[in-house]
Formats: structure tokens, sequence, C-alpha cells
């Protein structure tokens, strides 16, 4: 989508973007309903969906009925966990339960239902025990195989048979693979939309996956010797044989050293020397058995002192080793900050002097950002505990410094997983979201702003922060993107989202400003541009509701959305209120009452059941009279229908005789709509007949004539189906005896023809407004007409 047309849409103020239900609602007014959720299986609110599984897992081991045959309880007692479980596992009913409590779930059903005992033991979960293999969802899929490092993954379903009888040897791969390819594992049932998008159709299914390779598929057998061998190709790592000659049997193996190769690849070269063959050299370095050593810049094979040596054949002892000994992250201090990080984007690990195995990781991270121009740096809190301040770091964090100067940069607040923290450092660096304080917070700007606050350990915010990296790439010049953590700044957050008189608007949830499902990009962008720049649904309250509906003009039709949002229906209507609203935009006005704010204005208008949709029509002769939506679907299409059902008819019906003197000898452009009552296609192209006919007033006129009346007209012109839609212009002396695309003549071929015939003002006339008719259908896209006059069976 084309989000602006240009600066002139954007308006300089800030936008306060409450994008994240989460956020403030949550600090301010915890909902507590029921029992909660979290505390049923044991988890703290920023669980990932992996701890949700591994929990459920636990306790359904033990508390289902099939293990408890006497405790006439135990079926009520497992619902209780299963439906916790159903709901925290889905990213928006966990958004909704997050937000309402369990109010918010009143239109979901998820938990009556559970599988057997076995199924819990044997299919549930297959690999969230093993710590070798990583269990990926939609969330962060993309940014942990394009990370830079090499990914091996296996996309499965539950009850496949031929899944668990790879089970075993995927879990041995994963072992002897780990720390040269990173092991995944999908589990489809659970994200089938992730993986119908890689275009998995079959379990289970392979791929290695590389930043900047097509995914390569595995076709060979289900071997462990077979999946290393496929593995290994993809390990391009050089070896350097420093003399040539056979090793003997206690040295590292090939493949060992290709491994090794693989895991410390930009970091250190690997190589190796036979002393069957150097038995002289050897012998000046006191060599008298095999080892492994590691040899630091600047010295040589003659310098042992100064080696490392390694008693180990074991890959991955040889790579933890070999990594604690490499130099650490560069050290930046209060002194040296601003200057370092002047015209150049770094990734800065703040730590509070702990050492651990991930830290130790971030080493790596200088080689895996290289091609992306970011330099990783650290800083000691404990020792620079000013510097730390000043930039509200409070724990172990990382962020990226953008080239533009200190006050530009963005806090991590994902895993602490390498790639996870490539990913992140790759994406904000090229994007335009900056960490907000109060000391940079956009107040008085010229130019708008989109402001996030949100909470890091609710995991929906952080599903979000992705997406407005991206939309900020999309929207660069044009809108400013920023983020506020409301669990450090709630001062801020409290006192912002009170400010609506200053300029600054902050869009609380639920009145526009959520955005409920799935989150991505475009939707992100969509949100922008027609819910905050641009809007086309109008909050209505008791202040405005009078004016607005009650006293519209004679011409004016309002649609009007009364709901709660703690509702499920009303959350499921919403994006689609919002589409309908953007395709009625200009001809019906269109409304939402929040009746969890004003609830006593919605009782007073007599409101009873959330969602109430409601239709005020035009030339109404009371201004309080409303038609209620009782319509089965409330999807955008449906609602559309109905709403412009409403309006009054701009087109005219036409008989034969009216077709003969009106259109064949009259002086007007006509474009007609030939149909028959019966026919669906008819029936559905009705209203976008009449909305061609609207903007078509004026200029063109609109008319309908019934074949199934009327059929020996409609077959001595030539009508073989239903609908057509003819043109017949009008030009000068002569009468066109019909046009359209699909038809013979085409209109431009008959105006061709007809050019002699007019004068030069009714060329241009006539020329401009044939090509406005090959707009139109652009205006009535959903109705499927790509091409003007084109006639459906």
């Amino acid at each position: 989508m084309e989000p602006f047309r240009g600066r002139a849409h954007v308006s300089s103020r800030t936008w306060l973007l409450w994008l994240c239900v989460y956020s403030l609602a949550c600090l301010l007014d915890t909902v507590s309903t029921g029992e909660d959720y979290y505390q049923l299986l044991g988890l703290s609110k920023d669980a990932s969906t992996r701890e949700i599984r591994q929990a459920f897992k636990k306790l359904a081991l033990v508390m289902h009925p099939d293990k408890n045959p006497n405790d006439e309880s135990a079926h009520e007692k497992f619902l209780k966990i299963n439906r916790a479980y159903e709901v925290l596992k889905d990213e928006e009913l966990r958004r909704k339960y997050d937000k309402y409590g369990e109010r918010g779930l009143q239109d979901s059903q998820q938990g009556g239902r559970y599988e057997s005992w076995n199924f819990y033991r044997y299919d549930f979960g297959i690999y969230d025990e093993d710590l070798e293999i990583i269990t990926l969802d939609w969330g962060d899929f993309d940014a942990a195989v394009n990370s830079g490092e090499l990914w091996f993954v296996n996309f499965y379903f539950p009850r496949c048979s031929h899944c668990h009888e790879l089970a075993p040897t995927w879990r041995q791969f994963a072992k002897e693979m780990d720390g040269v390819f990173r092991i995944g594992a999908v589990n489809c049932g659970d994200n089938g939309r992730l993986c119908r998008s890689k275009g998995v159709s079959s379990y289970p299914s392979l791929y290695v996956f590389r930043a900047g390779m097509s995914a390569q598929k595995y076709f060979g057998d289900r071997s462990k010797e077979s999946l290393v061998s496929f593995a290994m190709q993809f390990v391009s790592s050089k070896v350097t044989e420093l003399w040539e000659g056979k090793p003997p049997a206690n040295c590292l193996e090939s493949q060992t050293r290709q491994k090794l190769a693989g895991m410390l690849e930009g970091l250190v070269s690997v190589g190796w020397l036979d002393c069957s063959v150097q038995a002289e050299l050897c012998e000046r370095l006191h060599v008298t058995s095999s080892f492994t050593a590691y040899s630091p810049p600047g010295s040589s094979l003659e310098q042992r002192d100064h080696m490392l040596l390694i008693h180990s054949l074991d890959v991955k002892e040889i790579y933890s080793e070999v990594i604690q000994y490499l130099p650490d992250l560069e050290s930046l201090t209060q002194d040296t900050f601003t200057d370092k990080l002047e015209n150049q984007r770094w990734l800065v690990s703040f730590t509070f002097g702990q050492k651990n195995l991930g830290s130790i990781e971030y080493r790596k991270l200088q080689v895996l950002l290289k091609e992306a121009s970011v330099k990783v740096g650290q800083v000691d809190c404990l020792t620079e505990s000013r510097l730390c301040d000043a930039f509200y770091i409070q724990k172990p964090s990382i962020a990226v410094f953008k080239d533009t100067g200190v006050n530009d940069f963005e806090v991590y607040h994902g895993k602490e997983l390498l790639y996870n923290v490539v990913g992140f450092a790759k994406d904000s660096a090229n994007a335009h979201v900056t960490t907000l304080l109060p000391r940079n917070f956009p107040r008085n700007e010229k130019e708008p702003w989109l402001v996030d606050f949100f909470a890091p350990w609710c995991p929906p915010c952080r599903a979000l922060l992705p997406e407005l990296r991206k939309a900020s790439v999309q929207l660069f010049g044009q809108l400013k993107f920023g983020t506020l953590d409301c669990t450090i700044h709630e001062g801020l957050c409290r006192t912002v989202s009170g400010r609506h008189s200053t300029g600054t608007r902050t869009l609380q949830a639920g009145s526009g400003g959520s955005l409920p499902g799935h989150i991505n990009e475009s939707k992100v962008l969509k949100f922008i541009e027609y819910d905050l720049v641009n809007p086309v649904v109008v909050p209505l309250t008791p202040d405005n509701f009078d004016e607005l509906v009650r006293q519209r003009r004679p011409n004016e039709t309002w649609t009007v959305d009364f709901y709660a949002p703690w509702c499920g229906p009303c959350q499921a209507l919403l994006p689609e209120w919002r589409r309908m609203a953007r395709m009625v935009n200009g001809i019906v006005k269109v409304g939402t009452v929040d009746c969890q704010k004003y609830h006593w204005f919605c009782q007073q208008e007599s409101v009873r059941a959330y969602p109430e949709i409601r239709l005020f029509p035009q030339d109404s002769r009371s201004r309080n009279h409303y038609e209620s939506y009782n319509g089965w679907h409330r999807d955008a299409h449906s609602l559309r229908a109905w709403a412009l059902g409403s309006l009054p008819r701009v087109s005219v019906d036409l008989n034969p005789e009216d077709f003969k003197q009106m259109v064949l000898r009259g002086r007007d452009h006509w474009v007609l709509d030939f149909y028959a009552p019966w026919c669906g296609p008819c029936q559905h192209f009705a209203p976008e007949f009449e909305l061609l006919a609207r903007v078509l007033q004026g200029t063109v006129r609109a008319g309908k004539l019934d074949c199934q009346a009327h059929g020996e007209t409609c077959q001595s012109v030539g009508i073989r189906a239903y609908p057509t839609v003819r043109f017949y212009p009008y030009l000068g002396s002569n009468k066109v005896r019909g046009c359209g695309a699909g038809i013979w003549p085409p209109c431009d071929a008959v105006l061709a023809e007809q050019h002699s015939l007019t004068n030069k003002h009714d060329e241009t006339f006539l020329q401009t407004h044939t090509t406005n008719m090959y707009k139109v259908p652009h205006f009535i896209t959903d109705g499927g007409w790509k091409h003007w006059g084109r006639a459906m069976n």
C-alpha cells in the first residue's frame, strides 16, 4: 500500500500511539476476575510460548483424569488448566485476557475439550525439553533464520507418526551439531500459518536456512549420518592443513576440525599439524602427544608459553575454552562514550559485572554484525553508574545507538539469545525507532511523532516492536517513531495520557488505538494512515453525538457501532468496521461509541447488547430514527452493502420507451446496467452501480433496465449476459449505439471513429470523461470489476 500521498496528509502534531493494550492501563488498573491463568500454570506474565507449553505439560501429566480415576473433581480441575493453556498460548486471546480478564473471553470457547493422557505424554511438545533444539514460532522465526547463523529446522506435526519416528534421531543430530548449526523445530499444529508461509505441505519437512541463501530442503534418508553429511555441505569455513600427512588416530578428526572452523568462523583460523611428518618441529615444541592449542594473535607455534593448551577432542569443549580466551568487547566509559558513538552505529551491552556463557557468546557479535557496519562495545554499570543512570539502565540490557548522537538509540526487549540480538541489531540500525526518555520525549515538535507506550513484560507488546521498525522505514521522513517504557517512566506515561489539551493525542485501547489480531507491518501502516493521520472512523462521545449524528445534514447518513472493549465479538468486529469505513468513505459517515467509557450514555440510548450497530439515515423525518443491523454476517462487505442499501437511489429504472427516447435519442451521456432480478451477480453488483451513479452524478446519467421484464429490448441490443454495463455517450448530433469492454464495439474505437463529428470542445469533453470512466472501477475494486463495462456471467 501507499501509506501517504504526501506530507500534506500528516498533521504537525505528536501522535501518542497506544498500540500495546497492556501498557499504562495495566499499570493503573489491573484486571482481576476469576482465577489467574498465570497462577494456575505457575507462570510469570512474561512467560514465553515454550515456557507455557512446558508448564502445562508438567501439570497435565499429573492432573489428567486418566491418572486420577477416583477423583470426581479431576475433570473440572483439568478443564481449568486446559482453558488457561489454550488462552495463553494464543497471542490474540492472551492479549484480551491480559487486558480484560475473563470478561474479554466471553466469545471464546477454548479449553472445553482435551486429549488423552497418552497424547500429553508422547505427542505434546515433542522437543520442548531438549536444550539443543530451539522451538521457533511466528514471532521469532524470521529473526532467527536471518541472523547470519546456519539453521536446520524440523517442521513437524504432533500427530504425525513419521515425526515421532524421526524425533530420537533429530535429538542425536542436534547434540552432535550443536554450536555448528542452530537446530530448530516448528510445531505446525500450533503454527500452521508459519508453516504454510514457508511452503510446508508434508511432515516432517527439514530445511536449512541462512541469511542471503534460499532455503534448502532435505530429501535424504533420516539417519543421523545422512543428516550430518547433508548439513556439513553448508559449513564452508576453511581448515588450513599446515603440513601434508595422515593424522594419527588420537588427533581431531577431519569432520570435527570442519565443525570447529564453522563454529569459530571469523574469530579464529583453524589448522592442523601432523607430527609424523614434521617431527623436528614437534620435537622443538616439546610435543610428545597429540593435543589442541590456541595461538593468540602475535604469537607463533614456537612460542608454546603463549599458547592455550586444550586437552580435549570434543568440539564443544574446545569451542568453549577458545571463546573464553578471545578478547572481550571494547569497554566504553563516561569519558569515551560520546566520542566513540559519534557518526558510528554501535551495539552496546550494559552489564552489572556479571559474566556468563551468554555474555561470552556476545564476543561473536562483532563478526556477525560486520557486514551491517555495527560496532560492538560494553559498559559496566557497576563502575559507570552515572552513564547507565543517564539512559535509565537498571538491569543488564542491550541497546543499538544510531549514528546521529547518543539520544537516538533503541533498547532491546527480546530474548538474550545470540541470534535474537543479531536480528534486533540489524533491524534497529536501519530503522528509525527511538527509545524515549524524559529528556528527548517529543513535546512541541514540528514533525509528527507516533509513540508506543508499552511494558516490556507484555509479550504482544514485544511482538509489535519489530513491526514498528519496519513501518518506520516505510514512513521515514513523514513520521517519527518512538517507544516509552511505562514500567520505568510511569510518571511520564501518567502525565502525557492526561494532556489532551496540549495537542498531544493519546489513543486509549478500545477507542481506535488498538490493533486486534495478528499484528504485521501492513496492518501497522494501514492503522497509521486510516486511524491516526486520516481517520475514517469518528470516535463519538456524549458531547459530539448530538451535533454530528442527531443534527446531521439532510444528505448525511451515519452508521454507529456501540461497543465495549472487553466484548469478544466487539473486538472481532473492529477491523471489519474500519475496513467498511474505508470502503464507504465520503459516502457514509462511520462512528463508534465506547460503552464502557460512556456507560450511562449507552443506557440512555437503550443499548442492551454489544456490539449494537445502528444506521441513522439521511432525509429522515425524525432525527432520532435509526435502523439496527440484524444481519448474520459482520464482515466489511456485508456491512457495506447494508449501509449503501439505505441510501436513496441515484440511478433510474428505464422501460423500452425510455430507453429509445432518453438514451438512444437524448442529449445526455448514459451508463446502463442491464440486469435480471433472479441473477445473483446482478444483486451483488447493484450497490456498486449505485456508487458509480453517485460518482458520475451531474456528468453521466445512470439507468437500469430489467431484462426479465423487457427481454426483447435487451436482445435487440445484443445483451447476452447479466449484469452487462454499457456506456452511451452523446457525441454532438450523433448518438453512439452503446459500447463497453468485452462487447463490440469497444468505447475507445467508437470514440475515435466519432472524433471527426465533434468540435474540439466536445472532443476534449469526451476524452476527459472516457478517462474518468476507466478510473471508476478503481473506486469499486471490492466488487471485482477490473475493466469498465465488463460483463459478469
